[in-house]
């Protein structure tokens, strides 16, 4: 290269990486008392409300959350207690539950927005087309904001990690939270979660032979 080309010496601008100053790594689920504050935000915005509480117990990934159809949850023109999915990433089925406060939730949301049999269950911009995956983060980052939680520390896989979490601290059975995320091996449960050795320890005290 030649050093007494004026255009070699020209100093390009620098760039910095787009995660530079942000939390890296998992997003932490979120605690049973943040669940209940962000209900309670969202009582009068029947989408959103219906939107969170199917997140969290369905425990899925935010493309499969959107790419839900009314179908899926609501084949009779109200909420199930148990429904099916294929996951796209895996292409593998995943069952979940509904619970009372969820359902309720989407019934008064089918019944307010008049969603019907063969459509999106949140529809986007479009009525014939899903919600993007990146306006459900915004939402997500909207309603973390709401209850003043830290918008960067948290995501949409929060929502996916929380009853998630909650059910192995509670039972301490992997095997039942793998099935439930859909996980085709048991040690990509075992780092979602975190799974230390001091909480396998304290599973094992709690047997006693």
């Amino acid at each position: 290269m030649n050093d007494n080309n004026p255009s070699s010496q020209i100093a390009r601008p620098r760039r910095f990486a787009w995660n530079k100053g942000k939390p890296t790594g998992p997003k932490p689920p979120l605690r049973l008392g943040h669940v209940w504050s962000i209900r309670a935000e969202l009582q009068l915005e029947r989408r959103d409300l219906a939107m969170f509480n199917l997140a969290i117990d369905s425990k899925l990934r935010g493309c499969d959350l959107v790419a839900l159809r009314v179908d899926d949850v609501a084949p009779n023109g109200y909420a199930v207690d148990r429904a099916t999915i294929r996951q796209r990433k895996t292409g593998r089925p995943v069952r979940f539950e509904l619970t009372e406060v969820t359902r309720q939730a989407l019934d008064d949301y089918l019944r307010e927005s008049g969603r019907k049999a063969g459509q999106f269950l949140f529809p986007g911009r479009r009525p014939d087309q899903s919600l993007a995956t990146r306006q459900y983060a915004r939402l997500v980052s909207l309603w973390i904001g709401g209850i003043g939680l830290d918008r960067l520390k948290y995501a949409t896989h929060s929502m996916r990690r929380t009853k998630a979490t909650l059910i192995y601290r509670h039972t301490g059975n992997l095997r039942a939270v793998q099935l439930l995320l859909g996980h085709t091996r048991i040690e990509s449960t075992v780092r979602y979660l975190g799974v230390e050795v001091d909480d396998a320890l304290d599973i094992a005290e709690r047997i006693e032979v």
